[in-house]
């Protein structure tokens, strides 16, 4: 009997976990309901879909593996609807970066031996079906949290499953998961964000900060751009976790500023030289939680026709550049160009080229 899959919500990472199934599985049968007409019309017209569901009906009997791609706070709600269409051989699982809630309705409603919670910790500043794409979880890490009562071997099949679409399926128990990515994920996009809004608030009256403004702070900033609606339900339901590492980073900075305010030296080298090693050591391995830009820097001429010579020399060559832009402020030498691309393979076959071409490549 051919296998069946649905979808509640086709956003993008509901839309890139249904295009991965569809790659890697064509002939199994997906249907899907989103509130967003449109998306639903655009996944049936690029075939990822094979049923678009107008409402919560009879078209999710008989699933085998259901997904919840709401918005953390209705993925909980949308619990209640699927209750009825679930069945022994049924997997509900989720995509939420927020877990504590819906494992408690969860057992609220008694149906823990279905649920088996996923975050897939991949990610974009740029939302909906339309940006999705099924590499957008190749090679991340899958975070599964089964509830108590899920069967062992459910969760072996799961597992198994997520692995077959290139992402690394990790089980925890979700109120680590909450913790952990509350401050590898959600910290960074509230830093990020506060410090977007800081600068916007202490401004000059020239914007001198704002058209300044470029490299290493856009870099660390580039997820402030993530959907606002999103990262409000994600603080509004990881609260506890949230308030508790914010207070402890809080602290951090404190700590660095009486370092600055003492002069001293030997301290501040050690907090930064600690910083440096501790990044340098994380695993690249894997997408992470945050989805990595990949660019690569180099110097360049400054005359008529030189980003021409660079992009013809990606061009002919079969690179597609995503952006490309100089970059002036300076932590590079004068004319640095940034050139973004969509995937690392693409980005490290630029440098080998540029260098090639006796350009000058920074590593970052």
């Amino acid at each position: 009997m051919k296998q069946k899959v649905g979808f509640i919500g086709l956003g993008l990472i509901g839309g890139s976990v249904a295009k991965a199934i569809r790659q890697y599985y064509p002939e199994y049968e997906i249907v899907a309901f989103d509130k967003n007409k449109e998306a639903l019309a655009l996944a049936t017209q690029e075939s990822v879909i094979d049923v678009a569901a107008t409402t919560i009906d009879g078209n999710f009997r008989h699933c085998d593996y259901i997904f919840l791609c709401a918005p953390v706070v209705y993925n909980t709600a949308y619990l209640k609807q699927m209750k009825e269409f679930l069945h022994d051989g049924c997997i509900l699982s989720d995509v939420g970066s927020v877990k504590s809630n819906i494992h408690k309705e969860v057992e609220a409603l008694g149906i823990g031996r279905y649920f088996i919670g996923g975050h897939p910790m991949a990610g974009s500043e740029k939302t909906g079906f339309p940006n999705s794409k099924a590499m957008l979880i190749e090679n991340a890490y899958y975070i599964l949290t089964p509830s108590k009562e899920a069967a062992p071997e459910h969760v072996s099949r799961f597992e198994a499953f997520i692995r077959t679409l290139r992402a690394i399926p990790l089980i925890l128990d979700y109120s680590q998961h909450d913790y952990v990515t509350g401050a590898i994920s959600h910290l960074p996009h509230i830093i990020a964000s506060s410090l977007v809004n800081f600068v916007k608030d202490n401004d000059t009256e020239t914007e001198l900060m704002k058209n300044l403004a470029a490299g290493g702070f856009k870099d660390i900033t580039r997820i402030a751009s993530s959907s606002p609606t999103m990262w409000q339900h994600i603080c509004l339901t990881n609260r506890e976790n949230i308030s508790k590492i914010l207070g402890s980073y809080i602290e951090s900075l404190k700590s660095f500023r009486e370092l600055i305010d003492s002069g001293d030296g030997q301290s501040l080298y050690r907090n930064f030289d600690s910083s440096r090693n501790y990044r340098n050591a994380i695993p690249s391995a894997s997408a992470g939680p945050i989805k990595k830009a990949y660019a690569v820097y180099c110097d360049i001429i400054d005359e008529a026709g030189g980003i021409a010579a660079i992009a013809t020399i990606l061009a002919s060559n079969g690179l597609n550049i995503k952006n490309i832009g100089i970059v002036h402020n300076r932590e590079f030498e004068e004319g640095v160009l940034r050139i973004e691309f969509y995937d690392e393979a693409s980005s490290k076959r630029a440098a080998e080229l540029l260098q090639k071409f006796r350009y000058i490549v920074y590593e970052r």
